[in-house]
């Protein structure tokens, strides 16, 4: 068997090695190609991920960049031509503060507003310079506003108040403050001591000259309070201690001058309620009054001045009885300067009148009997006509009341007198009793008034008088929660008029209530 030569297997070889690197090549050229498709579709998946992620930030910058130089190419000509803020927006700040807003990390911004400081604080250098001190103080405003450096900001602040120390006469001021202090004129006028030494102070709250004068001057006038209030003289002490606590509350004398004060209220409250109990009302009148002048809102000098009022009326309707018509007059009057409620005034003038009715009918008593029976018949006649028309206090001199006590006072045993007494009563109750279902205060007090003068002052009466002040409670509640303080400010009065104690709840919820509105003090 032949071999074939061993150039031809040589051959063969070299084919079959050249065709497996072809097919590799093949392989790894499909492989290579197949590669770059996957990179690809990787790159452009990322760039898909990036523009979704930052589609909002890139919106923004494409949107807002213009804008953003537009504001800052606007604050940059605001800088130059001077105009560092303005009320309109048009100002340097306004524009760079803009910018910002749309863009805070923008550094040009704030460059910008560093610059806008720098330009305010120079402007109030030369506004010093020129004496344009309120300029001045508003362009260093600007410019602490804006953040400039502290120690900057200090020095021209201290220029400015150089220069509002000379422009205001800062040394003669100063000088009209000690010489009013060693003059003695402390307060009072706006050439006393301690208006000028807060006027010096205004300027430069440290100067160590007008702080002393001040203290000096603090001390002199609390220790007048204190003199003052040491004699008893509350009316001077009081304003003097206030006018000391508004000029500086923390002083160190003002504890002991209060102490004093209080001490010296409590004495005239002693000394009032001596005098009332021992009937001297017009001395009580006056050391109740000093206290309220003092402190208004002190509840015991008001109680004091309610019992120097209702003492004072029940003087008055006593010297009316005994036909001391003049000094009832007086008495009533005093007792109107004091402040005494209408209602209580026109209970005391109606007895007033029915005494001067009175004595008149004593005179007509001495009459011939035929005069005497017609001036009766009358009399009953008027008394009749009055009742008939609810007029049973009011007006005065044409009342029932009226006619009834001067038809008794003329003949007092008469069995027609004595009848019309019998009905008169019934009728006031009744008036008062009506007048009260309707809501009627002041007609319930004027028929009160007439159940009280016909002498029957019982607990029946005493009943009537604290509901009739209840329901003056009541009214000027509901009154007052419509606004009618005036209103309210009067039932108050009245229901502690008619013996409403003060300490009663419903008084006291009134009361709080016309506090809190400022009616009472």
């Amino acid at each position: 068997m032949s071999r074939p030569p061993s150039g031809s297997h040589e051959d063969a070889a070299q084919a079959a090695l050249r065709r497996v690197r072809r097919e590799g090549r093949w392989w790894w050229a499909q492989a290579w190609h197949a590669r770059r498709i996957w990179r690809w579709a990787l790159l452009a998946a990322a760039v898909f991920l990036l523009l979704v992620v930052l589609r909002a930030p890139l919106a923004n910058w494409f949107w807002n960049e213009p804008q953003v130089e537009q504001l800052l190419d606007r604050g940059d000509r605001a800088l130059a031509a001077g105009r560092l803020s303005a009320a309109d927006g048009t100002g340097a700040r306004e524009w760079y503060q803009a910018a910002l807003a749309l863009d805070n990390d923008r550094s040009q911004a704030r460059s910008g507003l560093a610059r806008t400081g720098q330009a305010a604080l120079q402007q109030a250098r030369i506004a010093v310079q020129a004496d344009d001190l309120d300029a001045a103080q508003q362009a260093l405003d600007l410019a602490r506003e804006l953040q400039v450096p502290q120690r900057d900001a200090d020095a021209v602040a201290q220029l400015l108040r150089a220069r509002q120390h000379t422009g205001a006469g800062f040394g003669v001021l100063l000088g009209r403050a000690e010489a009013a202090l060693q003059a003695g004129r402390l307060d009072g006028s706006a050439d006393s001591a301690l208006p000028l030494f807060q006027q010096v102070l205004a300027l430069a709250p440290t100067h160590l000259r007008a702080l002393e004068g001040r203290e000096d001057a603090l001390s002199e006038l609390l220790l007048q309070a204190r003199t003052a209030a040491d004699a008893g003289d509350v009316v001077r002490a009081a304003p003097l201690l206030q006018r000391a606590r508004l000029f500086d509350a923390g002083h160190v004398d003002l504890p002991a001058s209060e102490a004093a004060l209080n001490s010296a209220l409590e004495r005239r409250l002693l000394l009032g309620q001596q005098a009332l109990r021992g009937g001297r009302l017009e001395s009580a009148a006056g050391h109740f009054q000093a206290v309220l002048v003092a402190r208004p809102d002190e509840a015991s000098a008001q109680q004091g001045m309610q019992q120097v009022r209702d003492a004072l009326l029940a003087e008055a309707t006593r010297l009316a009885g005994d036909f001391r018509f003049g000094p009832a007059e007086q008495a009533l009057a005093r007792a109107r300067e004091l402040g005494t409620a209408e209602s209580s005034l026109k209970a005391a003038q109606q007895a007033l009148q029915q005494a001067r009715l009175a004595q008149r009918a004593l005179t007509t008593r001495n009459a011939p009997r035929a005069g005497r029976e017609q001036t009766l018949q009358s009399l009953l006649e008027r008394f009749n006509d009055a009742q008939a028309q609810g007029r049973f206090l009011t007006p005065p001199g044409d009342s029932a009341y009226d006619a009834l006590r001067e038809a008794q006072a003329l003949a007092p045993q008469d069995p027609r007198v004595r009848a019309a007494a019998g009905r008169l009563l019934p009728a006031t109750q009744e008036c008062f009793e009506d007048r009260l279902r309707e809501n009627r205060v002041q007609a319930a007090g004027e028929c009160l008034a007439a159940w009280r003068a016909l002498g029957r002052d019982d607990a029946a009466l005493a009943t009537a008088r604290l509901r009739l002040g209840q329901r003056w409670l009541a009214l000027g509640s509901e009154r007052l929660g419509r606004g009618e303080v005036g209103f309210a400010q009067g039932a108050l009065q009245q229901a502690a008029a008619l013996g409403v104690p003060r300490t009663a709840p419903e008084y006291q919820s009134l009361q709080k209530r016309l506090h809190d509105v400022g009616a009472l003090r």
